[in-house]
């Protein structure tokens, strides 16, 4: 039993410099959406942003989603001791659609993603979706 509540206690110590490097990683995130959007708006004689500029800044949006809701998954578990697999399938999605909310098929000097690639991406998000449908439906 000690060496079980030992393997616990550096559980939650991982888990706590985790979720402070994250904190860590999101607020400079943060700033450097700030410091990207304020550029892009600044230094631009139009006042408008160039389709680049705003999946940039779209990703960079997405990211910190993504690292909120990472937190937020190291904060239920320090303080309930239980993973919620409702909030990782959609910290998942999350990923998933910004990978296809970011892709460019015309960026140039980029590598176009292969037909299996957009087919896989699909399945992907198809089965992400059936999961979290069905956790939701089961009340989990």
């Amino acid at each position: 039993m000690p060496m079980l509540k030992q393997i616990n206690q550096f559980e939650k110590i991982v888990y706590f410099v985790l979720a402070g490097l994250l904190v860590f990683v999101l607020i400079f995130s943060l700033i450097e959406l700030v410091m990207l959007l304020y550029a892009s708006i600044v230094n631009d004689t139009a006042l408008r942003l160039d389709n680049y500029e705003l999946l940039d800044i779209f990703g960079f949006f997405l990211l910190i989603l993504i690292g909120v809701e990472l937190l937020d998954t190291f904060k239920s578990y320090i303080t309930r001791q239980e993973i919620h697999v409702e909030v990782i399938i959609l910290i998942a999605i999350i990923a998933v659609a910004r990978k296809v909310i970011l892709f460019d098929p015309f960026a140039r000097g980029v590598v176009a993603m292969s037909d299996m690639t957009l087919i896989g991406l699909g399945v992907i998000v198809i089965c992400l979706s059936g999961g979290y449908y069905l956790i939701k439906k089961a009340g989990v």
